[in-house]
Order: structure tokens, then sequence, then C-alpha cells
């Protein structure tokens, strides 16, 4: 009984030295590493979305079939961006002759508003002369009536004094006093005397019209005057008409400018009518058919280039302490059977998962649970293990980085 014992005690001795020595061994074996199995193949994916909207004449491409960067895809009705190409082309036309025709017209302009000034200046200084010249014509008219007008009154005092002499010598001849020669000569000398003093009024009349012929003269040369300083004064304003001319002429070419940009916009649109792959990959997800109408920004497509795969290994927080970038790493897939890829660290997350989720938890407001989170890893896998590109985005696998 005592032997049996014994060799009981001496089992459960070499169990517990056998449990002690694989706890060691696995202690030992997964020291230095992390793993986890939150992790996934990542890569690029590319939306191809329309740029115009049309009539989808020619599909090339199909679903889950590899396409060369620059490889035609879709082509779109482009009649009535050829159109509109047409039309931005004519306006461009028309925008230049303009731009042209406005240019022209600003040493014309130039030229003319120069000319106007010497003219108007010239036209000025005559007119001053012919102001002097009338004003002298008028003085001139004035003095010849006041001369006529004294000699009125000279010529009707004489007539006056002849007229009474005839009147007295009237008397006389009747009572035989005088002869009658004697009469005659007077009555002759007052009728003399009247004549002059009409001729006088005549000549005052006649002078009266000359004063009022110089005055038209002298106002209708005043108003030419004033007609040459308006002119001088239009004229001084060329520099303006130039500055005008010119804006005209900046704000033609400013329409040239917008017309080249319309055309341009024009033939982009009409490339744009013709979807190409920007990127060498596999193409998914297609979602176009020949006939469909599509709007501007509608996906098309996506392209993913299987050439430039990741890891994101999505690790503990607690895990991340010896978790450094270049360190070493082996990525097994489930898809394959735990195949191992080699790979490095890349990088680490600037923030956790939950940071980027459409709504990231508030943990200020109402009861607080502590969860321990998860930081995005980059794992970029080494060059050449995957030359069939068997690695597609979102397969699982499973990360063990080496920390030691």
């Amino acid at each position: 009984m005592a032997l049996f014992e014994d060799r009981r005690i001496r089992a459960a001795l070499l169990v517990v030295v056998l449990i002690v020595i694989g706890i060691g061994t696995w202690l030992w074996l997964t020291a230095g590493r992390e793993t986890t199995d939150d992790a996934q193949v990542d890569a690029r994916v590319t939306q191809i979305a329309a740029r115009v909207g049309g009539t989808v004449q020619r599909v090339h491409v199909d679903d889950n079939r590899p396409v060369d960067e620059g490889a035609t895809l879709v082509e779109i009705d482009p009649r009535d961006y050829q159109v509109a190409l047409d039309k931005a082309r004519a306006a461009l036309a028309d925008a230049r002759a303009t731009a042209l025709a406005a240019q022209s017209e600003v040493p014309i302009t130039s030229q003319t508003a120069s000319s106007n000034v010497t003219t108007a200046q010239s036209g000025v200084m005559q007119a001053g002369s012919a102001i002097a010249a009338a004003q002298k014509q008028v003085e001139a008219a004035h003095a010849r009536l006041t001369a006529a007008q004294a000699k009125q009154r000279e010529q009707e005092a004489l007539a006056a004094k002849a007229a009474r002499d005839v009147e007295r010598l009237r008397g006389l001849l009747a009572k035989d006093e005088i002869s009658q020669q004697q009469f005659d000569a007077a009555q002759a000398a007052a009728e003399s005397s009247r004549a002059s003093a009409d001729s006088a009024r005549a000549q005052i009349a006649e002078a009266e019209a000359g004063v009022l012929v110089a005055d038209s003269q002298l106002a209708q040369v005043r108003a030419a005057e004033r007609s040459s300083h308006a002119a001088l004064d239009a004229a001084r304003t060329g520099p303006e008409q130039v500055k005008q001319t010119t804006a005209r002429a900046e704000a033609a070419q400013a329409q040239v400018k917008q017309a080249e940009a319309a055309l341009a916009q024009a033939e982009l649109n009409l490339q744009y009518t013709t979807i190409k792959a920007p990127i060498k990959g596999i193409l998914s997800r297609k979602s176009v058919e020949v006939g469909q109408v599509v709007q501007p920004g509608q996906p098309l497509f996506a392209i993913i280039p299987l050439e430039n795969v990741w890891v994101t290994a999505n690790f503990k927080e607690t895990q991340l302490k010896d978790i450094r970038p270049g360190q070493k790493a082996i990525v097994k897939v489930d898809a394959y059977g735990g195949r191992a890829f080699n790979g490095h660290v890349d990088s680490i997350a600037a923030a956790t998962g939950a940071r980027f989720s459409l709504l990231p938890a508030e943990n200020s407001t109402g009861n607080f649970v502590k969860v321990v989170q998860r930081v995005p890893v980059k794992i970029v896998l080494d060059t050449a293990q995957d030359p069939e590109h068997q690695l597609r985005p979102g397969m699982s696998v499973v990360p063990t980085v080496y920390t030691r």
C-alpha cells in the first residue's frame, strides 16, 4: 500500500514537472512576439466615376478582369459635347475679332484726340482775333453813328435858321424892301438846308443799321468763340476717351481669355466622354451597361491594384508596448491554409480604430465601461512573394510581429 502511494506521488510530481517545463517552453517560444487574429489584407480601392453625363455607347470591360493603365473602359455619346466644343470655338473667334477691333481703336482715338486739341486751340485763337476785329467794327459803327447824329443836329439847326430867314424875307418881299432875287436865294438856301438835314437823317439810319450789323457780327463771333471753347473742352477730354478705349480693349481681351477657358473646358468635357483606367489593377463592382444614362460623379467601377497590398493588423493597445516600425513579421493567410508571408511593420496608426469610426464613442457622458482598444498597425509584405496576386483585400490573416 505504501509502495502504491509512493508511485502516485512520483507520478504527480512528474506531471507537475512536465507542466512546468511545458509552460516554460511556451513562455520561451512566445516571448518577444505579438500576434492577433483581428487582421486583414488591405489595398487601395480607386473608384472610377463619370465626369460628364450622357448615354453610354460602349462598355469595354467586365467584372473581375485586369486592366492596364490608360485602357478605355467606357465611351459616352460625345455628340452634345462636340456641339458645345464647336460653339466654344466660334465664341472664341468672335471674341478675338472684337478684341482686335477694340485694340485697333486705341491708337486711332489717341491720334484723333491730339488732333482735336490742336484744331480746337487754333479755333479759339481765330475766334479771339475775330472778336477783336468785330469789336473794332462795332466801335467804328458807333463812331459813324455819333458823327452822323452830330451832323444831323447841325444840318437841322441850319435848316431851321434858313426857314426862319425865308419867313422873315417873305414879309420884306411883300413890302418891296428886298428884291425877288434875294428872296429866291434865301428860299433856295432853306431848301438846300432841308435837303442836307434829310441827308443827315438818312446817314443816321445808315449808321444805326451799321451798328446793328456790327453788333450782330460781334454776337456771331462771340458765339463762335464759345463754340470753339466748348470744342477745346471736349478735345481736352481726349485722354479720358483714350482711357475708355483702352479699357474696352482690355475688357475685350478678358472676354478672349474667358472664351479660351470655355473652349478648354469644352475640349476637356469631350475628352471625358471616354473614360480610361487611371491605374493598372483588377476591375470590380461594375455598375454600368450600354444605353444607361449616367450622371457626373456617378460611380461606375472600382479598380484595385493588387501589386501593392499590405496587412492591417488591429493589435490591442496592451500589445503595442514593444512593437516598432521595421520589426519582422510573419503573416498567415486563412484562405490558403495558413500560408505564411514574410513582411515587416511599416507604421502604427495615429489613433485607435474607434476614433476613425462614423460615430466614435463619447466616454465623458453616461456610465463608462473600460474596453481594451485596438490600434491599426500596417504590415508591408516583402516583394515577389505573391506573383500570381492571390491576396485579395479583406482576406483574414493572422500576423505575428517579432519584437526582439
